[in-house]
């Protein structure tokens, strides 16, 4: 029996699902992000725009100082 994997991404309080393992830019074109203003997280860990993903990510606005 073959698994099929699920992406869970948590953004702003809400939560979204996407079947099969996806590249961590590929989430963020699904959900319409630019990827110079957030940041995927995976457990403590920063996940490169080119990784695979699945399970569980965090995504979290970059927040800038002046």
């Amino acid at each position: 029996m073959e698994h099929s994997s699920t992406v869970r991404v948590s953004y702003l309080g809400k939560v979204y699902e996407f079947e099969g393992r996806l590249r961590a830019e590929k989430v963020l074109q699904k959900l319409n992000l630019n990827p110079e203003e957030v940041l995927v997280i995976q457990g403590n860990r920063l996940v490169p725009p080119d990784e695979l993903v699945e399970g569980e990510i965090e995504i979290r606005p970059v927040i800038s100082g002046g």
